[in-house]
């Protein structure tokens, strides 16, 4: 007897989760794949490319002049002091800090443009989504790159059209 209210309960509780489970309108999109599309993320991508290029330019400016005083100090070496030696030794050492310090300051610049200029575009990608997802009734809009099995409906076609796109 105990065991078939076990049973019994335990098929009730499985036929609510099934019926709950159906009851949620459940859809999905690629949400990278959406702001990828969009014209304000491709300008964006290109104005970060172009800073990257101009921080990179600088830094390959500053790597050869350091070469060039490497080979410079070198050549100079015996005809100097060992006094003058150490405090070129030391001079080359701080012009190597600051190229490391200006690789890491742009690195960080450029991080930051990234996500000053991506937020808004996110934000409009993100109110679209939810704005479809109104639209057709979905109460859950999951993102397909966390997803294993999708076999509700993929949103993706329709927030284009919703933004033009």
């Amino acid at each position: 007897m105990k065991q078939f209210r076990t049973l019994l309960l335990a098929t009730a509780l499985c036929l609510v989760t099934v019926s709950f489970a159906q009851a949620q309108k459940v859809a999905h999109i690629n949400t990278q794949e959406l702001i990828a599309a969009m014209p304000e993320a491709k300008a964006a991508q290109a104005e970060i490319e172009a800073l990257g290029k101009t921080y990179q330019t600088d830094i390959q400016a500053s790597i050869t002049e350091y070469q060039n005083t490497v080979k410079q100090y070198e050549a100079e070496a015996g005809t100097k002091t060992d006094e003058e030696n150490q405090k070129r030794g030391l001079e080359l050492q701080e012009k190597q800090q600051r190229i490391q310090q200006f690789r890491a300051d742009a690195q960080k610049d450029l991080a930051q443009k990234e996500a000053e200029l991506f937020k808004p575009i996110q934000e409009k990608a993100m109110n679209a989504i939810n704005e479809v997802a109104k639209e057709q009734g979905y109460e859950y809009v999951l993102d397909r790159a966390t997803l294993i099995v999708a076999e509700g409906k993929d949103i993706l076609a329709d927030v284009k059209k919703k933004l033009g796109i």
